[in-house]
C-alpha cells in the first residue's frame, strides 16, 4: 500500500466536501507544523481536536474516488463516513513507521485514551496502518465491546478481520454480529471465510432460536450450506427451510 498516495487521495476527498476550506487549512497547517516537528503531542492534540475544526458532516464521495481509494488500498472504503472521522483516519497516515516501536506505543497510547468517536476512527484506520499483525488482539477487543459504533467500524466494511483474525476470532466476530443484529452482509470476507467449526456454531444457534419460537437470520445459511453433506442435508433444509436451495428459511 502505497501510504503517500492513499493520504493525498483522502485529502483530495476532504477538499472535495461542500464548504470544507477552514478544514482544509487547518489540516494542512497542521500537517506542515508536524513535519517541522513531529512530536506526540502534536500528533495527540491535533488528532483529539479534529471535530472541532473539520466538523461532523456525513461525506459524499463521488464514484471514481472511492475507485481510487480501492485501487490503493483493496476492500478499503470511506462510504458513509463523517468528515471527522475521514479527517482522522488521514491523519493517522502521518504517523512515521520507520521507528516500529514508536510507532506502536504512539497508536496503543491513542486506543487506550480513544473515546468512542476516536475508536471508531481507530478500528476504521486498521486497514491502513502498518505492522498489521501487531493489531489483531485491539481488533477482538472491539469484538467484545458493547459500543455498537466502535462494533460496526471493525466489522463492517473492513477488511481488516477478514486478512488478520485466526479462525476463532474470526468466528466470534461473526456470532457477535448475529448476537448484535449487525448487517452481517456487509462483513468483508463474510462467505468467502466461513469454515466447519463456524457452520456448527451457525447450526447450534439455529436450533437454539428454533426451540425458542425465534426467527432465523437466512444468513445463517449462508455459513452452512457449504458443509451441507448428503447425510446431514434433510436435517439442516428443515431447520433453515431452505428446501434444497439458498433461499432464507421460514
Amino acid at each position: 500500500m502505497n501510504s503517500s498516495a492513499l493520504s493525498d487521495a483522502l485529502l483530495d476527498l476532504i477538499q472535495r466536501q461542500p464548504n470544507a476550506e477552514k478544514a482544509v487549512t487547518y489540516l494542512t497547517e497542521q500537517a506542515d507544523a508536524y513535519r517541522k516537528t513531529p512530536t506526540q503531542a502534536i500528533f495527540y492534540r491535533v488528532f483529539t481536536a479534529m471535530p472541532r475544526f473539520v466538523g461532523k458532516q456525513v461525506i459524499t464521495v463521488p464514484p471514481a474516488t472511492a475507485d481510487e481509494i480501492q485501487n490503493l488500498r483493496n476492500g478499503f472504503t470511506v462510504e458513509g463516513w463523517t468528515l471527522d472521522r475521514l479527517a482522522r483516519v488521514w491523519w493517522l497516515l502521518h504517523l512515521s513507521p520507520d521507528d516500529q516501536s514508536a510507532y506502536i506505543s504512539t497508536l496503543e497510547n491513542l486506543f487506550k485514551a480513544a473515546e468512542m468517536n476516536e475508536l471508531v476512527a481507530l478500528y476504521s484506520a486498521l486497514p491502513v496502518l502498518h505492522y498489521p499483525e501487531h493489531w489483531r488482539f485491539l481488533a477482538t477487543e472491539a469484538v467484545r465491546s458493547n459500543i455498537g459504533p466502535v462494533q460496526e467500524a471493525l466489522m463492517l466494511h473492513n477488511p481488516y478481520p477478514a486478512e488478520q483474525l485466526d479462525e476463532p476470532a474470526w468466528n466470534q466476530l461473526i456470532m457477535k454480529a448475529f448476537f448484535s443484529d449487525k448487517a452481517v452482509e456487509q462483513i468483508t470476507g463474510f462467505q468467502e471465510r466461513t469454515n466447519e467449526r463456524l457452520a456448527r456454531i451457525a447450526i447450534d444457534y439455529a436450533q437454539e432460536r428454533r426451540a425458542a419460537g425465534r426467527t432465523i437470520h437466512p444468513e445463517l445459511w449462508t455459513l452452512v450450506k457449504p458443509f451441507v453433506t448428503e447425510g446431514n442435508r434433510t436435517e439442516l433444509e428443515a431447520l433453515f427451510g431452505t428446501h434444497g436451495t439458498a433461499g432464507a428459511p421460514a
